[in-house]
């Protein structure tokens, strides 16, 4: 007889697929993530639930801070200014780090079996 596979798994998977898509393959990872969501849809595991629906909402909304913000920095403001350059380095340093910070937070409660809400951004409810 076979055990039931530990629901840790598929939390780490999405924890591990977040933060690849914030360090190393953006975009791809997302795919990948949103591919996992729906592979596990039907999962009744509050773990395994929790961590997938963290994790997509907040690439979703890593994408929007990331892409989104310093699109209408440049638009309202300009290239041309020194300034625009400045805040753009600075915005994008302080909101990346935050949000791998957080995804290293939560790949380490997946480790340990327990459910993660991610601040600001993550769904309410586990």
């Amino acid at each position: 007889m076979d055990a039931p596979p530990d629901p840790r798994v598929v939390a780490v998977k999405a924890e591990a697929l977040y933060l690849l898509n914030l360090l190393l393959l953006p975009g791809i990872a997302f795919l990948l993530l949103l591919w996992l969501n729906r592979r596990n849809a039907g999962s009744r595991d509050r773990l395994t639930r929790c961590h997938l629906d963290q994790t997509v909402a907040a690439s979703i909304w890593a994408g929007l801070l990331l892409v989104a913000v310093p699109g209408a920095v440049v638009s309202f403001v300009g290239l041309e200014r020194p300034a625009t350059w400045v805040v753009l380095a600075l915005y994008f340093v302080c909101c990346h780090a935050g949000m791998v910070l957080l995804g290293v937070l939560g790949l380490s409660r997946a480790i340990a079996g327990q459910t993660f809400v991610y601040p600001l951004f993550g769904k309410r409810e586990c």
